[in-house]
């Protein structure tokens, strides 16, 4: 399957309804901390329900660390500043997902470290600043699965 990895979270239930999601797509969430909250917080808890423990959920402490672990993945950033569509890359499985905090979105160093292609973005109208982190989380991670022929699906 892919990887979804949320660089330093800020919002529970954010990360609660990425596990969710990760739990029913087969997906695997990593989070790089600093987290902005403990993985037991009550919104996290809440907003991920009872799928925390059938979502495969992986703490590092820095992206680097992240990074090696999944080595050989392709990495593409997902960012307002992207030069290609979500919907563009034909995806493979092992990619690995990264999104950015909430309030910030990822560093530009991150984003200047991989090739234009990998940076992709989301359509929205114009003047909007962003989606809602777990919205795009959801929105490319079915995209990608949808291109894997939504392999390892009950229907």
């Amino acid at each position: 399957m892919f990887n979804l990895i949320l660089y330093e979270p800020e919002i529970p239930p954010n990360t609660g309804n990425a596990m969710r999601l990760t739990a029913n797509t087969g997906a695997r969430l990593h989070l790089i901390e600093p987290l902005g909250f403990t993985l037991d917080d009550r919104l996290l808890r809440r907003a991920g329900l009872d799928y925390r423990e059938w979502a495969e959920v992986q703490v590092h402490p820095s992206l680097a660390a992240c990074l090696r672990e999944l080595a050989g993945a392709r990495l593409f950033g997902v960012t307002t500043k992207g030069a290609t569509c979500y919907t563009t890359p034909q995806y493979q499985p092992g990619d690995a997902l990264l999104f950015g905090p909430e309030t910030r979105g990822l560093p530009s160093a991150v984003l200047e470290a991989l090739p234009p292609e990998q940076r992709i973005y989301v359509p929205m109208m114009p003047n909007n600043r962003s989606l809602n982190l777990s919205n795009a989380v959801a929105v490319v991670a079915f995209e990608a699965w949808r291109q894997l022929a939504f392999a390892g699906a009950a229907h």
